[in-house]
């Protein structure tokens, strides 16, 4: 009866897809929530803004460096395995983090929340592919997408009631109940596949990339509260240079490396990893600057800080699929180059909106943000597919995937040290040798505790200090945009002939189905 219920046609392929998308949607509830509460989790756990910065960089440093390590492991013991056990530990890791009383504790279990997710991720996006036939499998994957974008729209204010109504560890307790729901259906639904090819996991490559993202992400996050110059600081960064160095050289040698470095010989293909890092200094940093801002700084409450965040989010449910219908008539290229061009005008024309603005005045250029990160948002996944030779298709997604990923956590890491920098600067020698810590104290929205430290300046000055920083770093961030556009139109336009006449559709996966 169990084998049926299994392998029971399109209604079996629907309760897996269910699955897959309460897992979409459970993750950037984990990314989104924690920020949105994090003025609320710093006055429960206390910490320093360090530790409070790691609540969301320890997921997201995890999450993105063991992407492609989690993936050789599905391919080699299973994709149901890896996505239920996956599972299993985020729902485990996020139940400790509702019940977490020290801040320490709080961004261990978040790391290990990260791991777990990017088990779950790998092994979801793995079996969905075995479950549909080509042509329904670009709709399973765009209704993932659209999960996805409804926990990033609606995750900033859900997260909002759910604080103000039960305390932060509620929000921790709404993602176990979504990995619960998709863990259950999963294990009745899904069917267990491998890639019979599969040669492990090249175990040194990822612990030499594993390394080198964490050395990396904690130096810069050091940087604000130690100096740029610091003995330590130096150290940290150098040690992440020498194992980025390692995991070049591991890969060069290996038969089967988790990064094949020869794909980087196609400008197409350097060109798609350049566009699946521009969300996240165009719009995922965002997802965690504005809500400390809001609610930190500028006072609103929870509820009110995340229905702003709709305006930002909101246009991810739709143009996405719209983008894909506008490839009939436009190059893909054109229409990433363009989105990302009016991402990087939102930015600016953000810039312009001082703290303490009208919040009404705010939600047009937030939406012209979002409306310019979905149009690529939309495509960025098949085009890291068609930009290489086919039979290297599964790489190009791991590798896609951990750019995006990691990606977010290093220019999160940067660009909260770089508001922290351009508050202490502002701050200036009123804030005499206390600014540093204020200045962080202020980038976690804490604007209490900043003040205590600095009792001779005036509210008023702080929060002009924090303002210009804050505007100052939206225009480097619409500078950055604006250049990736560029890139973006030049690299992405080429010929697709330049990659070995190869470029296309993937290729069928080679599947092995296992009975339990």
């Amino acid at each position: 009866m169990r084998e049926k219920i299994r392998s029971g046609g399109n209604a079996g392929r629907v309760f897996v897809l269910v699955a897959v998308c309460c897992a979409a949607a459970a993750m950037p509830l984990t990314f989104t929530g924690p920020a949105v509460a994090l003025p609320s989790i710093g006055r429960t756990l206390g910490g320093s803004p360090l530790a409070l910065n790691w609540v969301t960089n320890a997921f997201m440093l995890t999450f993105g460096s063991t992407l492609m390590a989690a993936g050789a492991l599905a391919d080699t013991y299973g994709r149901k395995r890896m996505f239920l056990g996956g599972l299993a530990a985020f729902g485990l890791f996020s139940l400790g983090l509702a019940f977490a009383s020290d801040i320490v504790w709080f961004d261990i279990l978040r790391a290990l929340q990260g791991v777990g997710a990017a088990a779950a991720f790998s092994g979801a996006m793995a079996s969905l592919a075995q479950e549909f036939e080509e042509g329904e499998r670009l709709r399973a994957f765009s209704v993932v997408g659209a999960s996805f974008g409804v926990g990033l729209a609606f995750g900033p204010i859900a997260s909002g009631l759910v604080v103000e109504a039960f305390g932060w560890p509620a929000i921790f307790l709404l993602v176990v109940a979504l990995a619960a729901l998709a863990l259950v259906l999963g294990a009745v639904f899904l069917r267990e596949t491998r890639d019979p090819n599969a040669a492990g996991l090249d175990w040194k490559g990822a612990a030499t990339f594993t390394l080198a993202l964490a050395f990396l992400t904690y130096g810069i996050l050091q940087m604000p509260d130690v100096g740029w110059t610091d003995p330590f600081v130096l150290a940290v960064l150098v040690a992440a240079v020498v194992f980025f160095f390692a995991f070049y050289r591991i890969e060069r040698s290996v038969a089967r490396p988790m990064l094949d470095l020869s794909l980087f010989r196609y400008p197409r293909f350097v060109g798609v990893q350049l566009l699946a890092a521009a969300p996240a200094y165009g719009f995922v940093v965002l997802l965690i600057l504005l809500p400390v801002r809001f609610i930190g700084i500028e006072g609103m409450s929870e509820i009110a800080g995340g229905r702003m965040m709709i305006a930002l989010s909101a246009p991810l449910l739709v143009l996405p699929i719209a983008a894909g219908l506008l490839t009939r008539w436009f190059a893909p290229a054109v229409i990433c180059g363009t989105g990302l061009l009016l991402s990087a005008a939102g930015l600016a024309w953000l810039s312009q909106f001082p703290v303490g603005s009208q919040p009404e005045l705010l939600v047009w250029p937030l939406l012209l943000v979002g409306i310019g990160i979905s149009l690529p948002w939309g495509l960025m996944d098949g085009l890291a597919v068609s930009v290489v030779p086919k039979e290297r298709a599964g790489m190009a997604t791991g590798i896609f995937s951990t750019t995006r990923v990691a990606g977010e956590g290093v220019a999160l890491a940067v660009v909260t040290a770089l508001l922290s920098a351009f508050t202490q600067m502002n701050l200036g020698p009123a804030a005499g040798e206390h600014a540093a810590g204020a200045a962080q104290r202020l980038g976690t929205g804490n604007v209490a505790a900043a003040g205590s430290m600095v009792p001779s300046m005036a509210r008023a000055a702080m929060l002009q200090a924090y303002n210009d920083a804050f505007s100052a770093l939206l225009w480097l961030l619409s500078a950055i945009t604006a250049a990736t556009a560029v890139v973006v139109f030049l690299y992405l336009g080429k010929s697709a002939d330049v990659i070995d006449g190869a470029a296309g559709e993937p290729g069928p996966l080679r599947t092995t189905v296992m009975d339990p």
